[in-house]
This record gives structure tokens, C-alpha cells and sequence, in this order.
């Protein structure tokens, strides 16, 4: 039952052959199984009971299903949901509960999508890895052991151990044999992988939902910048950040897409003009298409095996009857730099407004108001959040304004104008790695400074989200460590509908062997695997 497409849960939901609340209950207790990911900030059963109820009522009485009647879904926990505590994984936030939806919550509610948890991210979204959350690091179930256990250890804190309240999981993050799951939306990502959901929300400011979802071996959508309502998603870069949809199948992006893109009141960028849904088809071509590969993306670091299926793809789709050519994005060098300083410009801006008063943590100082503020954020927030204030303070300095955010500006804009001018040439898509590698393990990836890191994981990633393109990556194969590598299509402005035929085109070739966790639904006391498909 995990196993089924969006398409597939419909049609056996019309026909009888399962019910809303079978579903949602097998996601929830697939969720609790697997808790020892620690993907989930907070889980939404009654809410999600409550929803899964309301579809088997509209079924019984024969009505038409709606387009996610009873689907299963997970929310970044950066998406307001009226009366459900919205973290960001951070303390800042702790006692927050909106008193509205996000336009993205209300749409797919809307449509009957049953939402079971909001999934754990890096704090604020600031990272690419999700490690940086005040409720502990998400970790990748691709090789990664599951235990079983039955001890005492069942009430420690989630930032050293991640505890099942029912005792049934027990992971020490402080162990580092497990592979990151990527970020900033890695919960999102794990969520999807591992069967506690068919569509998972995040957001997207330079890659995080392409890297998790690359990392994990699903697929990530980043739609066209005002395609999908920012409304109620909590900022991080209001330029850049996007809605961003993971699922298993490009086609189940696809019908989620169809759901919530288009026009919202309340968000003024986005688009006015009638949003022609996406519509795929399994007999889509690609002969004749211009597919282009930057040769600036050949970035140093970039393992052999993100190569080498990176040249298989390009090969089987002039094999197919594309015409594959190499092309030339000549500011892409400039590309990482210049989202680092407009990123924490604007981070800087949007974080102005948790000083410990309006809402938010408020620290026990009752010296001076700036005293105040200063405890407050210092409680608050986590060491990356705090520092990218600090360095976009900086860069925003009178002396420092024209030299770092206008120059930063002038350079987003000609690399914008770099891809206008090769879609303008004829290319329709663009072909490129979504990462450098698959998933690197956790003391790897600590080993160095998450600036570094973070310049590292959406090198590849953050371009199209400052020219305000669609992108996608899809599972292409397994690394010779049998991990995930993902690779991206990127796409013109609105042109969602050929980006994602290509993108289900290149699925379909590949057949990219999908998790199986099917073994935690068994009965022995211990479980362990070892996951290489």
C-alpha cells in the first residue's frame, strides 16, 4: 500500500480497495517505525484522523473524489498551520502556534490531502544538511541500521538522542556512522523515502529541497519563483525562497503542482496570469528536443560517479533523439559567492523581527531593552543563524552597501541573463548534477565549517533559485557505495510542463530501485539492514 503512486491511491480509493483511514494509519505507524530517523518535529494524528475521516464520508456518499482526497502528506515545519506549534527547529520559535494556514496547507486541505506531521529541517532553514535543529539531525535511511529495542532509554533530550515515547527506537546522534539526509529539508525527504507519506512540502532558497531530495533517492521539485504562494511559508530569502514539492514519482510532483500553483491574494509575487496545469504523458518523446550541459558545471570535487551518470544521461537521451550540446553559463563562477552575500543581506532583514517581545523566545533580562534583544537572540537562535546575521548586518553597512549587496545584485542579474540567453538559443532544458556526490557520512560532513559545507552542497543548486527558474532532480542511479546521486533538469520560466515530461521521460528509463523498508513492519525484537538495492 506504501508503494502506490498519488494516481494509484486515487483509483483505489474510488473503488473501495482501501479507505482514507487505513492509509493514514499505515503513514503514521510507518512514521513511528522509522521515528529513529527523528524526521518529524511534530505529528498531527488527530488532525490527520480527522481529515482521513472527512474523504471516507465523502466516499461513502459517492462523491467525486477531489485531487488528494486522502493523501497522505508532510509540511516543512516552516509552514504556518493554524493552531499547530511551528518551530523552524529552533527555540526561537518553541511556543509558537499560527493562527492561520499557509496558502500551500490550505490548498492541498482543500483538495483532501490528510497532513500527518511537520518534518524537521536545519534551523531557520539554514543549512544543507539538516543537522542544525533544535530537535537533533535527520538521518538518511539509505544504509543506515535500524535497531529495535526495548530499554530504560526513554526520556532523554532529543539534541543527544532521538527516543520513541512508546521506547520502541533508540538512536544516539552522537554516533556518526549514518549518512546525512541533506538540507535544508531533509525531513521532508526522509519522510517521502521511507513510506510515512506520498508528498512532502518544503522549501527551496538555494537547493533544499533538489539536495535532500537528491540525497534520499526521490524527487524534488523548486517550481518557477510566483508560481506557488510564499504566503504563511515562514521567510528565509523572500527573493528566492520558493514552495517546493518531494515526492517519489515526477508525476505525483506533478499533480501536487496542479493543486496549489497559481494566483494567491495574499502573496503579491505571485503570478496573475491563468496557470495551465501540467499534464504527463508516458508516450512523451524527446526526439528532437535541445537538451543543454553547461560546461561551467564541471566543478571541482565532483565525484566520478556524479560524472559518469551525469554522461549516461546525456547519452541515452541522444540515443533517444535529442540533440545534446554543450553550453555556456560564463558568471556561473561567480554564482556561489554571490548567493552567500544576498542570502545573509536578507536573512539579516527577515530575522530583524524575533527580538524576545511580539512573539518568540523571550530570555528572563530585564536590564535594558537592547539587553534584552541581545539575550533573547543569543537563547534563541543556533550558532549558523546567528552568524549569517552578523556577516549580512556587515555587508549591509554604509561602507560596505555598494561594494557587497549592489554588486551582488548586478551579478544576479547577469547570471539570470545567462540563462534567458541560452533558452533564448533554442535549448529547452538544461542537464546537470544536483550534487557533488551522494550522501557524505555525518563526521564528514561536521569535519568542516557549515559555510563550506553549505557552498559545497548547493554549488550546483542555488543559480536557478536567483534567476527564478524551475528545476528538478530525479533519482539516476546508485553510487558504487550503493547511496543515491540525483540529477537536475532545469528549465525556462513557466515551462514546468516540459520540464517535468522530461523529467518522467528520464525516470522512466532509469527505474531507479526505490527504498524498500518493508522490514520494519516485522515482528522479530531486532532488525537490522544494511540497505543496497
Amino acid at each position: 500500500m506504501l508503494s502506490l503512486t498519488i494516481r494509484e491511491i486515487l483509483t483505489h480509493l474510488k473503488d473501495g480497495r482501501i479507505s482514507a483511514k487505513d492509509l493514514c494509519e499505515k503513514c503514521l505507524e510507518r512514521s513511528r517505525k522509522a521515528k529513529e530517523l527523528n524526521f518529524l518535529i511534530s505529528e498531527t494524528r488527530e488532525l490527520a484522523q480527522m481529515s482521513a475521516a472527512d474523504s471516507d464520508n465523502r466516499l461513502d456518499k459517492k462523491l467525486p473524489p477531489r485531487n488528494l482526497e486522502g493523501v497522505p502528506m508532510v509540511f516543512k515545519d516552516n509552514f504556518c498551520m493554524k493552531g499547530i506549534p511551528t518551530t523552524c527547529a529552533s527555540r526561537m520559535l518553541s511556543n509558537f502556534s499560527p493562527p492561520y494556514n499557509a496558502t500551500m496547507v490550505q490548498r492541498t486541505s482543500a483538495a483532501g490531502a490528510v497532513i500527518v506531521g511537520k518534518a524537521n529541517m536545519d534551523e531557520f532553514a539554514m543549512g544543507s544538511a539538516s543537522v542544525d535543529s533544535v530537535a537533533g539531525p535527520v538521518i538518511n535511511p539509505w544504509k543506515y541500521k535500524f535497531r529495535k529495542r526495548h530499554s530504560k532509554e526513554r526520556h532523554g533530550r532529543r539534541n543527544n538522542q532521538s527516543k520513541d515515547s512508546a521506547g520502541d527506537h533508540v538512536i544516539s546522534s552522537s554516533s556518526s556512522d549514518w549518512f546525512i539526509a541533506g538540507g535544508s529539508s531533509g525531513g521532508s525527504a526522509v519522510a517521502v523515502a521511507v513510506g510515512a507519506c506520498y508528498a512532502a512540502f518544503s522549501s527551496d532558497t538555494g537547493g533544499s529541497t533538489r539536495n535532500p531530495a537528491s540525497y534520499c533517492g526521490v524527487v524534488g521539485l523548486k517550481p518557477t519563483y510566483g508560481l506557488t504562494s510564499r504566503h504563511g511559508l515562514i521567510p528565509l530569502v523572500n527573493s528566492m525562497d520558493v514552495p517546493g514539492i518531494v515526492t517519489r514519482t515526477v508525476d505525483d510532483a506533478a499533480t501536487v503542482l496542479n493543486v496549489v500553483a497559481g494566483h494567491d491574494v495574499h502573496d503579491s509575487t505571485t503570478i496573475r496570469d491563468h496557470f495551465d496545469p501540467v499534464s504527463l504523458s508516458t508516450e512523451f518523446s524527446v526526439k528532437g528536443l535541445n537538451v543543454g550541459i553547461p560546461k561551467e558545471y564541471f566543478a571541482p570535487g565532483t565525484s566520478p560517479d556524479v560524472v559518469l551518470a551525469w554522461r549516461r544521461a546525456a547519452d541515452m537521451l541522444e540515443r533517444a533523439g535529442a540533440r545534446v550540446t554543450e553550453v555556456s553559463l560564463p558568471h556561473t563562477q561567480y554564482s556561489i559567492i554571490c548567493y552567500n552575500v544576498l542570502c545573509c543581506c536578507e536573512v539579516a532583514s527577515n530575522m530583524a523581527r524575533y527580538d524576545g517581545i511580539e512573539y518568540g523566545l523571550r530570555a528572563p533580562v530585564d536590564d535594558s531593552t537592547e539587553e534584552l534583544y541581545a539575550q533573547s537572540r543569543r537563547e534563541g537562535f543556533n550558532y549558523v543563524v546567528r552568524s549569517r546575521i552578523l556577516s549580512g548586518n556587515w555587508f549591509l553597512l554604509k561602507r560596505n552597501y555598494e561594494d557587497y549587496f549592489i554588486k551582488a545584485q548586478r551579478v544576479r542579474r547577469l547570471i539570470s541573463d545567462d540563462f534567458q540567453k541560452v533558452f533564448a538559443s533554442g535549448v529547452d532544458v538544461l542537464l546537470t548534477p544536483t550534487t557533488l556526490g551522494d550522501a557524505p557520512l555525518f563526521r564528514d560532513y561536521v569535519s568542516e565549517d557549515n559555510r563550506t559545507r553549505t557552498e559545497q552542497h548547493d554549488v550546483y543548486t542555488q543559480s536557478a533559485n536567483m534567476a527564478g527558474i524551475p528545476a528538478v532532480s530525479v533519482p539516476a542511479c546508485l553510487s558504487t557505495q550503493g547511496l543515491p546521486i540525483g540529477l537536475q533538469f532545469i528549465g525556462n520560466h513557466f515551462q514546468e510542463q516540459t520540464l517535468l515530461s522530461v523529467a518522467q521521460w528520464f525516470e522512466q528509463q532509469v527505474n531507479f530501485p526505490s527504498l524498500n523498508l518493508d522490514h520494519l513492519d516485522a515482528e522479530s525484537p531486532t532488525v537490522a539492514l544494511e540497505q543496497g538495492l
